[in-house]
């Protein structure tokens, strides 16, 4: 979970840094002023903390569905597994109880009416 969001943040933190390199570059060889380039410059890094705390948001929001999506997915997995169980727990008593009355003593003994028939 962790590893992904961690993944996502580099990617858009670097994708922020390598866009605002990039303007800022071709902000510097664009053919302006050098008073408008500086107002284009500065406007621009007022935006930065704007743009850097959506992209933090939208980390975080990912994240978090991340984390929800994962948390039902071990529920489900968990509520299956308590079933199966319970299942086996049945399929086990059930096998018990038929192997109990298959070897119950209120069956004659071979033995017994073997030595009765001898007598």
């Amino acid at each position: 979970m962790n590893n992904m969001a961690n993944g996502a943040g580099k990617f858009l933190g670097g994708l922020l840094i390598g866009g605002t390199i990039g303007a800022a570059v071709g902000l510097l060889f664009a053919p302006r002023s050098g008073k408008e380039t500086r107002q284009i410059l500065r406007k621009s890094a007022d935006d930065l903390p704007k743009i850097a705390e959506e992209i933090g948001s939208n980390v975080q929001y990912q994240a978090d569905r991340f984390t929800e999506t994962a948390q039902r997915t071990i529920d489900d997995a968990m509520q299956r597994l308590q079933e199966a169980i319970a299942v086996g727990q049945e399929a086990s008593t059930k096998l018990r109880q038929e192997l109990d009355y298959s070897v119950s003593p209120a069956q004659p003994n071979l033995r017994d009416a073997t030595q009765e028939d001898e007598d």
